[in-house]
């Protein structure tokens, strides 16, 4: 999960919606503060528990070199309605999900940030074909140890429980732990607020079913780099999600450029936003010159 670290959105951004043949998807649509957009527009996926917000601290910059950026709410996720369908979030669906709203926006790269990077991988393996595809702060499989205790205890506790009952079993893991764990790290008010009602907003079907192929997702490293589509790596130096020496010999075997960012963990893009956004601008325009 990332955190943002403030919610207050970037000039020329808005929240919006987007209809597809899959469904109605929540974004934040960012366009250039001033000057043309001419550059091809990126898509931005989030990760697990995550939502369109984790990419505020970066929109700015990204589209000041005039692009479009769209980031998305997957299905379930906060503001993006998803059924209490488990076959709704298998990662072979979002990626489906992932790549209609690729085609509906024109767009021309693909971002996806820690479990957001696996559904990325899985739109392209079903046929979506950006220009480029980056993974930040994602690895080539299942999350390993120690981040997957964490998944590991919330699906045991609510193991058992009735459909009917998940959303109130998820509102006491936020209150009992999460919430005092984000309380003690000092986060501002108002993001503290924010995470509140953006735990309590997702599915909760989606939330325990993205958690299971979380722990369970193979690796297809091969398959995507058979796709030849210019990929990369990204990742904090301090990244305690994969580890980052999982995340380099991915790029290696992918024959994917890859930046390891000083000073950040598991998100880069809020924890080190200038350097971030400005190594993804420098990759796509090499791609597209």
């Amino acid at each position: 999960m990332s955190t943002p670290t403030s919610l207050e959105l970037p000039e020329g951004t808005r929240r919006a919606t987007v209809e597809t043949a899959r469904g109605v998807f929540a974004v934040l649509d960012a366009l250039p503060a001033a000057g043309p957009c001419e550059l091809g527009t990126v898509l931005l996926v989030p990760g697990y528990t995550g939502s369109k917000e984790d990419f505020i601290a970066i929109l700015g910059e990204l589209t000041a070199a005039g692009r479009r950026v769209v980031a998305m709410d997957q299905c379930g996720q906060y503001q993006t309605a998803g059924p209490d369908d488990p076959d709704a979030y298998h990662l072979g669906e979002l990626g489906a999900d992932v790549a209609t709203l690729f085609a509906r926006l024109e767009a021309v790269h693909l971002l996806g940030h820690s479990f957001g990077g696996l559904v990325v991988r899985e739109a392209v393996l079903g046929g979506c074909t950006p220009a480029s595809v980056t993974l930040l702060s994602s690895g080539p499989a299942a999350l390993p140890a120690p981040r997957a205790e964490g998944l590991h205890f919330m699906l045991s506790y609510l193991d058992g429980t009735p459909a009917a009952g998940l959303r109130a079993k998820v509102a006491e893991i936020w209150h009992d732990v999460l919430k005092p764990e984000a309380a003690a790290a000092g986060l501002d008010g108002q993001v503290l607020a924010f995470l509140e009602e953006r735990m309590l907003a997702n599915n909760p079907t989606g939330l325990v079913t993205m958690a299971s192929h979380l722990l369970k997702a193979e690796d297809k490293t091969a398959e995507l780099a058979a796709r030849g589509i210019p990929a990369y790596v990204l990742y904090g130096e301090n990244d305690d999600a994969w580890p980052t020496q999982q995340q380099e010999d991915m790029a290696e075997r992918l024959g994917a450029e890859r930046t390891c960012i000083p000073g950040a963990a598991h998100s880069p893009n809020v924890e080190a936003p200038a350097t971030t956004a400005h190594a993804l601008t420098t990759f796509w325009h090499s791609v597209e010159h």
